[in-house]
């Protein structure tokens, strides 16, 4: 059910008459009329609370809100037959500043016709680059966390830009990051984008911008966000399709190979790469693909290379993850010593859960129906490590449940290294991460019961008393 919500009006009403009638101070008015719309279950998200708005001893004189006194005045700016251009890139300067502030600010701008006003601005001055520039910040900043905003004469502008500025980078980069935002949680519009040729349209961009790191880091997002399926509006997305229309059309697979190649001593570009790799390892050819193109064996090179650098380190354990689902790439994986960097992650990062979580996950992945790789694994002490997680990380949910895999494949096909693992005080590990994490109690009781510990199984329905649903 989602939360209601009000106006910026309705809840400055509200202020208001707390002064008139109550004789409160702005600040008593502002926190009486939150707690009473958050009592009535309301999202105030969206909604500023800037005492200085209220600025009458009674609430009378209400100022208009800095962000909407912006966008009017940047509207004025534009109204003219010959637009002050240095005046018209102040404002905008000026609407992206409240619109950066936070999301109510946005909410605020985006209510007060923020949006066709910055259409405008770029339709007034489509041969200005420098304004162009500037509109663009300013859009970025109002749509952030409010994608509802677009159009079609938006989404059609914003596409055509990314041909027309095909020689500015910079341009590039706000045009790239303005679409992502749009899509971030809006099933909709990454539909309509794609229905756009977008997809075709960034997969060339990564190719020709290479030289470009910012570029090409923005653009592997955007290509990313296409493959979200985020937006709770909607039951069935098409991340899936979007996944493989970037890989078949795009030709994205081996431009991401060849990119990181070109940027192996820049962990930042190189860890977008990966990530953006693992969001397209959607099917078992796509990750042969891969490891056909010598992608496994960069990845686990520049693993190696930056074993101190946590962000790569994670972005890296991502990308294993999601290509080890396919069978020939486990075998890769193993055999080019993989299983020896995820546990020296672990240890060297022993307190970052995030990396806990990711190694946890491949090392279940790896050993997952394959009794080789289950003594690999033992062989380098990857069972202490998985542990060794469990007892730091008792309270991060998504590290349990990974640990209680990875313990449950090492010894579902190879029981001989239950005892190992048992003495180490994994029974009570797993049994606690049952009792606190509902979310991993069925794979905490899996790996109980393959490890050959008492565990209480729950019967959800023995076919008694009525049928199902009853």
């Amino acid at each position: 059910m989602m939360a209601k919500q009000i106006t910026q009006q309705t809840f400055d009403d509200v202020v208001k008459e707390n002064m008139q009638e109550f004789e409160m101070t702005a600040e008593e008015a502002i926190e009486d009329a939150v707690k009473q719309f958050e009592s009535q279950e309301v999202n105030l998200a969206n909604i500023i609370r800037d005492v200085s708005l209220y600025s009458g001893a009674d609430g009378n004189d209400t100022t208009v809100h800095p962000v909407i006194a912006a966008v009017q005045k940047l509207s004025q700016a534009l109204d003219g037959d010959v637009p002050d251009t240095a005046s018209v890139i102040s404002d905008l300067a000026t609407v992206e500043h409240e619109c950066s502030i936070d999301l109510s600010h946005r909410c605020l701008a985006g209510s007060n016709q923020a949006y066709p006003t910055l259409l405008k601005a770029l339709r007034k001055f489509a041969a200005d680059e420098r304004v162009i520039s500037a509109t663009l910040q300013a859009f970025c900043a109002l749509v952030n966390g409010q994608p509802d905003l677009l159009d079609e004469e938006g989404s059609s502008l914003f596409i055509q830009y990314l041909s027309d500025f095909q020689e500015k980078s910079e341009v590039l980069l706000l045009v790239v990051r303005l679409i992502r935002l749009f899509c971030v949680k809006h099933e909709s519009n990454r539909q309509a984008f794609v229905a756009k040729d977008l997809i075709k349209l960034l997969s060339g961009l990564l190719q020709s911008q290479q030289s470009s790191p910012d570029l090409v880091k923005e653009i592997c997002f955007a290509l990313r966000v296409l493959t979200f399926d985020d937006d709770v509006r909607v039951p069935f997305g098409k991340a899936h399709e979007h996944a493989k229309m970037i890989v078949t059309e795009g030709d994205a697979l081996k431009a991401i190979l060849k990119i990181s190649e070109v940027y192996s001593n820049n962990v930042g570009v190189l860890g977008e790469l990966f990530l953006t790799l693992g969001s397209l390892a959607v099917r078992n050819e796509f990750c042969e693909e891969v490891l056909s193109l010598g992608g496994v064996q960069l990845i686990l090179q520049a693993f190696e290379k930056n074993l101190s650098d946590k962000a790569i380190v994670r972005q890296a354990l991502v990308v294993l993850r999601a290509l080890a689902g396919s069978d020939k790439v486990k075998v890769a994986v193993v055999k080019q010593r993989g299983v020896e960097l995820v546990v020296a992650s672990m240890v060297k990062h022993a307190s970052n859960a995030a990396i806990a979580e990711g190694a946890c996950g491949v090392i279940a992945t790896l050993t997952l129906r394959n009794p080789d790789h289950c003594t690999k694994v033992m062989e380098c002490q990857g069972h202490e490590a998985v542990v060794q997680a469990m007892k730091i990380h008792p309270k991060d949910a998504a590290v349990q449940k990974q640990a209680c895999m990875a313990l449950r494949n090492l010894v579902a096909r190879t029981r001989e290294h239950s005892t190992a693992i048992l003495e180490l005080g994994a029974e009570a590990l797993l049994n606690q991460a049952a009792s606190k994490h509902k979310q991993c109690e069925d794979e905490a009781k899996a790996a109980l019961r393959d490890l050959g510990c008492a565990v209480h199984l729950q019967e959800r329905w023995t076919g008694q008393k009525g049928a199902l649903g009853q």
